[in-house]
């Protein structure tokens, strides 16, 4: 008697498709073409990372004061040890550090806070982070009140002036750029020329322009007994250079949202602001996410522009210490430094918007 089992041809087992071997057999060694390009891409990788490796951390001389200290075979990480202080506040007294470091880590308590979703009192504290602590920030590192000694802008300098130039910028550039988006969509015709032109004037220059205008030519046309601070024309030109990008890519965001919606709201008897406040400017909002971060990226980038009127940023204060006749040769490590902390940022800044996008993500999931 034959058994139907009997008839059944033996399957070899499935092959796991779960776990590290198989997402490499997936998606490195699916063909022939496939695994010789990983081959290859780990080769090229093998013949980069090694010596860099080496150079950065093997062979790379950490503890000194002085380039004696340095053995020459690997990094000499030693003059940004040296350096470093100079390279976070710039040319800002000595004494009077631990002013910045309170603003440093007021500033990081706050980003902290309003970062991590489940701490409370958020919209206090992002009310206090954009009005009561730009002031105190601003008492403390200028001083010249409550008898703090007066630091003049121009010893500004390193990561901390970075900061100032890119948070102060992103936080004025995105209101005054939702205005503008509004307006140059709104049916008043002098209100959207006004937008339009003013829109279109400041995307159509360079930064480097904006920053050399503010600087020589602004004060040409001012009266004489009238003097703004070098650092504070700087602000203003990178706030409008910056407010003009973001309407655009408001109003991208703002072209994207179905008529339907404010037809639906003012049908409900919402006034224009109302609807366009609570329906239409979140999704807007939401659905730019990537790329409002990716101009705020953009603008702490450019912060390195300040350099042409005489204001040391991070890059500039890296390139002012390589001028040091007692350092000469050591370029290649000042530049790796500012790069890994400009890295630090912008990367810190992506992954955080990739966070907003998943927890603001509304559709369906496919």
């Amino acid at each position: 008697m034959i058994h139907n089992q009997d008839m059944i041809p033996q399957q070899p087992a499935p092959r796991s498709t779960i776990g590290p071997l198989a997402w490499m057999r997936a998606n490195l060694f699916s063909g022939p073409i496939n695994s010789v390009f990983t081959l290859l891409g780990l080769y090229v990788l093998y013949i980069l990372l090694v010596p860099t490796i080496q150079w950065a951390f093997i062979n790379a001389d950490w503890i000194g004061t002085s380039r004696d200290d340095c053995s020459g075979e690997g990094a000499c990480w030693v003059f940004v040890n040296a350096r470093f202080t100079q390279f976070i506040y710039g040319l800002y007294p000595q004494e009077e550090l631990w002013r910045g470091n309170i603003v440093f880590a007021g500033f990081a308590i706050l980003i902290a806070w309003l970062a991590i979703p489940r701490l409370p009192y958020k919209r206090w504290v992002a009310i206090f982070a954009l009005t009561a602590f730009p002031v105190i920030a601003y008492v403390l590192l200028h001083g010249g009140y409550f008898d703090l000694p007066r630091v003049p802008t121009h010893r500004w300098g390193g990561l901390m002036l970075t900061l100032i130039l890119a948070v102060v910028g992103m936080v004025g550039a995105l209101p005054i750029g939702i205005v503008l988006a509004l307006g140059r969509r709104s049916n008043m015709p002098i209100v959207k020329s006004f937008c339009v032109v003013f829109i279109e004037f400041w995307r159509g220059v360079p930064l480097i322009t904006v920053l050399f205008m503010a600087s020589v030519m602004l004060p040409l046309f001012l009266p004489s007994e009238l003097s703004v601070d070098r650092l504070i024309r700087a602000l203003i030109g990178i706030t409008l250079f910056q407010s003009a990008y973001m309407a655009e890519v408001i109003r991208g965001g703002l072209q994207a949202i179905p008529k339907g919606q404010e037809e639906a709201a003012a049908a409900l008897g919402m006034t224009y602001w109302k609807r366009t406040a609570l329906i239409v400017m979140p999704q807007a909002l939401k659905m730019m996410i990537p790329g409002i971060v990716n101009t705020f990226i953009s603008l702490f980038k450019d912060t390195t522009l300040v350099m042409i009127i005489g204001l040391f940023d991070l890059l500039g204060i890296v390139q002012a210490a390589l001028s040091d006749s007692r350092w000469l040769g050591f370029s290649l490590e000042g530049y790796v430094f500012a790069a890994f902390m400009f890295w630090i940022f912008c990367f810190s800044m992506s992954r955080y918007s990739q966070y907003l996008e998943r927890k603001l993500h509304t559709g369906h999931k496919r």
